[in-house]
């Protein structure tokens, strides 16, 4: 778990996360989690892109088996049962301080005008994507997302196992 500021991340870091998303990392500006081999998990991407574009996702899944796992958790409909968990008013307290959370380490990075007030994943109202509930999960730690905790949880894969195609690709194992 990591949170800003970031460690620059290596050449090596880029390399394997430009790997697991089969096309060239952009604006990546640190590795917010880890698989236990050390291969990112979770990448910290620029709230501006190189190119000038406003990106909101600060944190960004990129272990291509977390990935698998919170897909088919969204085709089978789990997002519609945590969704509905927002009705438990302590959920729905938690769940919009996820965003703040998730707002103020972006913004401590850099204000972007364009995308303020806006975090991911539908905070702090709907549940919109679980990959990056997930991936705010894994980088904040447990407690701090409580949609990202329940659909890690639910999900086939677990950050306490390596299922990466090159263990350890990251750190030169």
């Amino acid at each position: 778990m990591t949170r800003p500021p970031f460690e620059a991340p290596t050449d090596a870091d880029v390399a394997v996360v430009s790997q697991q998303l089969g096309r060239p990392a952009r604006g990546v500006i640190g590795i917010a989690a880890r698989c236990v081999c050390g291969n990112p998990t979770v990448v910290a991407t620029s709230p501006r892109l190189p190119d000038g574009t406003p990106f909101p996702t600060l944190y960004y899944l990129s272990h291509p088996g977390a990935t698998a796992a919170l897909s088919t958790l969204e085709a089978t409909g789990v997002m519609t049962e945590l969704a509905a968990t927002l009705d438990d008013d302590g959920v729905a307290d938690a769940y919009r301080a996820a965003h703040a959370s998730y707002l103020a380490d972006r913004e401590s990075i850099e204000v972007v005008p364009e995308i303020a007030g806006f975090s991911a994943g539908g905070m702090p109202d709907r549940v919109k994507c679980l990959h990056a509930l997930g991936a705010h999960a894994l980088a904040a730690g447990p407690g701090v997302n409580p949609i990202g905790d329940a659909a890690l949880a639910r999900a086939s894969w677990s950050p306490e196992r390596c299922t990466c195609a090159e263990p350890g690709a990251a750190r030169g194992a």
